[in-house]
């Protein structure tokens, strides 16, 4: 169950992901938060560069690796607008972090997809735990999914 404390982390992965719309980039946006509650790092995607691998997700992976403890690494959060792809959550799994938090799903995103024509992308968008399944995931998280409903239907018929 998603505390009331950890919304503010949600809502704020949800104007990241506003953040990337807005520079031409899919909506996704995360938050790493240590045990404590404490951000450490956050990002939005960047794929516009046409780097298909810049998830924000993935990027905080990275970020953890570098500058986390194994320890701090399995006590952190990952607090993000989307459930993360087979990529960032393989990333999420290899470097150790610890919970997934995320307010749309991976199977919400593809109906929401589906419905507004967007073709399959290359890789089929499979729940973090048929990738990582020692990873404790919790989402979606109903306060804020339409809200990312709206990012991604706003960015696919622009």
């Amino acid at each position: 169950m998603v505390k009331e404390s950890e919304l503010a982390h949600l809502r704020r992965a949800v104007e990241l992901a506003a953040e990337a719309l807005d520079a031409g980039d899919e909506p996704f946006g995360s938050v790493l938060a240590g045990a404590d509650g404490t951000v450490l790092a956050e990002d939005r995607n960047r794929i516009a560069s046409g780097d298909r691998t810049r998830h924000p997700e993935f990027a905080l992976a990275r970020w953890a690796a570098d500058h986390l403890t194994p320890g701090e690494r399995a006590t952190a959060t990952v607090y993000t607008s989307g459930e993360h792809c087979p990529m960032c959550a393989a990333a999420h799994a290899w470097v150790g972090l610890g919970r997934i938090v995320y307010v749309a799903s991976s199977r919400q995103l593809g109906a929401w997809l589906s419905e507004l024509g967007v073709p399959e992308p290359p890789v089929r968008g499979l729940p973090v735990h048929e990738v990582a399944p020692g990873v404790v995931v919790e989402g979606p998280v109903p306060e804020l999914v339409g809200e990312v409903r709206e990012l991604h239907r706003r960015f696919h018929q622009a």
